[in-house]
């Protein structure tokens, strides 16, 4: 990895690629490789006509070469900067781009995140696609922060779920990571969750879903039961379950079920939990709490790229 020293003694990285992003738990990694990153980022290029940008093009000389920022307008934490970087990086071999932030940085408004100096028409025509990228990967990761600070001093961990953009999902459970969160499943051949509608097929046999999991998952893999009531609760520890996905209860209930597993059976919440309930959802006692919103429904969060003196 290198770095680019700075008159005050620091230093700031320059190939984010090979950096690693910090979160609330520690080192996480970006799940895409260079090849995978490149092939994302052009096909992304490709819809916008990046190359082919029209407006650029007919108004800005060729060898034009400016200095642009690209920073937060809101507090949030940042996600995306490799994806970022290769936007520009791909209509501009030789620009320079400093990165000030990386991902998992909590910033503040007005902080620079990138620094970049190149060709005006690449930073132009990249400009959109690298702020798509970093604006929907840092609303992610920005309510993700939200939600882990609501339940700090509780043994709840947050969450994702399988609400993901079709062929982002890698992207968006990183984004999950690098806010503070945790990932549930990364697919169907990841874990059993045996949910309602499998239960319905079965005759809602607890007992006999369970048997029949354990029959034909990998040894060690975990058996999860959704259960909407406390006497499924019941069903699911005594079929040897390992956790019990507790769907949409009340907050009575979640302690009840929570009683009822007595450590034995890891307990995960999940169902409609808004920042406004999941304080009270953490206090009954649970050990998870899964949020489809934190993937499906994160605003975006609001980034700009400034140029100086275009």
């Amino acid at each position: 990895m290198t770095h680019e020293p700075q008159a005050d003694g620091a230093q700031r990285h320059l190939t984010p690629l090979s950096t690693s992003a910090i979160s609330r738990v520690g080192a996480v990694e970006f799940p895409l490789t260079n090849a995978q990153t490149e092939a994302l980022v052009r096909s992304a290029l490709d819809e916008d006509a990046a190359f082919h940008d029209v407006s650029t093009l007919s108004t800005v000389v060729s060898d034009r070469r400016v200095r642009a920022t690209l920073v937060a307008r809101q507090t949030g934490v940042i996600a995306g900067v490799p994806l970022a970087c290769e936007a520009f990086r791909l209509l501009d071999k030789g620009v320079s781009a400093r990165v000030e932030q990386i991902d998992g940085s909590m910033v503040e408004a007005g902080a620079v995140i990138l620094r970049l100096n190149g060709h005006a028409r690449a930073l132009l025509s990249a400009e959109r696609v690298a702020l798509n990228f970093m604006q929907r990967l840092s609303g992610i990761a920005s309510l993700t922060a939200r939600f882990v600070a609501a339940v700090q001093g509780t043994q709840a961990r947050i969450l994702d779920t399988r609400k993901t953009t079709p062929g982002w999902r890698r992207l968006e459970k990183y984004a999950v990571l690098t806010g503070g969160g945790e990932n549930h499943r990364f697919d169907l051949r990841s874990g059993v969750l045996i949910k309602d509608n499998h239960l319905a097929a079965i005759g809602g046999d607890i007992a006999l879903a369970v048997q029949r999991a354990r029959g034909i998952a990998a040894a060690g893999t975990v058996i999860q039961i959704e259960c909407d009531n406390l006497a499924q609760v019941q069903a699911a520890i005594d079929a040897g379950a390992d956790s019990v996905l507790l769907d949409n209860m009340s907050l009575n209930d979640l302690r009840h079920a929570v009683a009822m597993c007595g450590g034995r059976v890891v307990t995960e919440a999940s169902g409609g939990v808004m920042l406004a309930t999941v304080r009270n959802i953490a206090e009954c006692g649970v050990d998870r709490i899964s949020i489809g919103a934190l993937t499906h429904s994160a605003p975006a969060l609001d980034l700009a790229l400034d140029f100086d003196g275009l």
